[in-house]
């Protein structure tokens, strides 16, 4: 799972806008939503692959199920600074009402 802001759309969620040609425009930098991809959408006969990119808006929260032994979170690349969760937990993913500020 990728989950991009408008700050951080450059780069890794870009490619796989153009790899995949989604039709999901990524947020500019100003942007309140997110995007979010699933990294390789495998099918399975449990799980399939109906749902594999979107954007969440501000108020929106995407909610993913472990159904593994484990599941690495982390931000921005910083694989040293992760969380680790376990089968049958759950992570939600939304934004934040904080927000960065661009100056010019």
């Amino acid at each position: 799972m990728l989950v991009c802001t408008g700050t951080g759309a450059t780069g890794w969620a870009a490619s796989i806008v153009r790899e995949r040609s989604a039709e999901v425009v990524l947020p500019a930098p100003s942007d309140p939503t997110a995007a979010w991809f699933v990294r390789e959408a495998w099918p399975s006969p449990a799980t399939g692959t109906s749902r594999t990119l979107g954007l969440l808006q501000p108020a929106e929260r995407l909610v993913l199920s472990v159904e593994s032994d484990a599941l690495v979170v982390f931000g921005d690349g910083l694989e040293t600074d992760r969380l680790t969760v376990g089968y049958g937990e759950r992570v939600r993913v939304g934004t934040s009402p904080r927000t960065l500020r661009l100056v010019g």
